[in-house]
């Protein structure tokens, strides 16, 4: 049983979230809240479409409101994070590690904060997005958030995971997920890796913080991909220890 995606849902500012619903559910499905988390996560990430839209179209007060949404998505993201932490039991018998369970939820959380970082990044000057980048950073965002979403397919895989002991024919899914996921962040590197390569042989075509602020955006949006490969990895080593 999963857990709906308002448990987190504040009835108003400044009072705390309705956390108590899910509390007697954690022994037997603590991956419902880190569903519930990954999911405002998932809502930061897909925003980096909208902001980078916004940029191509020299947009520049689309980009300041998009960015101010991603960091308040981001914020609600941190409070999730928070609820989590100071109500998961730590005597009650919990499926998984206790640790393990915190691992993946301080990696889910540092997703939504690198697409922070990218949209601060983003609204540090007017950036321009070069024509020679445009066809190649579309695929590199796109393959970014793939596989993310890779990742997120995963996370939605834990509970039936749960229900299979941790084993069986679902465990050789989630699995192959993963692999999957680390194939997608290679691809993500080999575009970037195109993408830098563009970028130097037009440093004498463009200012000097023009360059810097590509290169920081390239780096903090691998960054996606990196945490998301990162985050597979980390379930399938909880799934090795059960």
């Amino acid at each position: 049983m999963l857990v709906s995606r308002n448990v987190f849902h504040l009835t108003k500012r400044g009072k705390k979230p309705l956390i108590s619903a899910i509390l007697g559910l954690f022994g037997r499905s603590p991956f419902a809240p880190l569903h519930t988390h990954m999911e405002k996560v998932s809502s930061c990430v897909y925003m980096l479409n909208d902001l980078f839209h916004a940029i191509q179209k020299k947009d520049y007060d689309l980009v300041e409101q998009v960015s101010k949404e991603i960091c308040k998505l981001e914020h609600d993201a941190d409070l999730a994070k928070n609820d989590i932490r100071n109500h998961l039991p730590k005597t009650l018998f919990l499926p998984i590690d206790r640790g393990n369970l915190l691992k993946i939820l301080t990696l889910q959380d540092s997703i939504a904060d690198k697409a922070e970082d990218i949209a601060v990044l983003t609204t540090l000057k007017n950036i321009e997005m070069p024509d020679f980048l445009k066809e190649d950073f579309a695929a590199f965002l796109d393959k970014n958030i793939k596989t993310f979403n890779g990742a997120l397919r995963i996370i939605d895989e834990m509970h039936e995971l749960l229900e299979s002991s941790f084993g069986g024919v679902e465990a050789e899914k989630v699995r192959a997920m993963v692999h999957d996921v680390a194939f997608m962040e290679h691809e993500t590197d080999l575009i970037q890796r195109k993408l830098l390569k563009s970028l130097f042989q037009a440093e004498n075509e463009i200012s000097y913080t023009t360059f810097f602020l590509w290169q920081r955006i390239f780096e903090a949006l691998a960054g996606i991909s990196n945490l998301s490969e990162n985050l597979a990895y980390q379930i399938r080593m909880t799934l090795e220890l059960k």
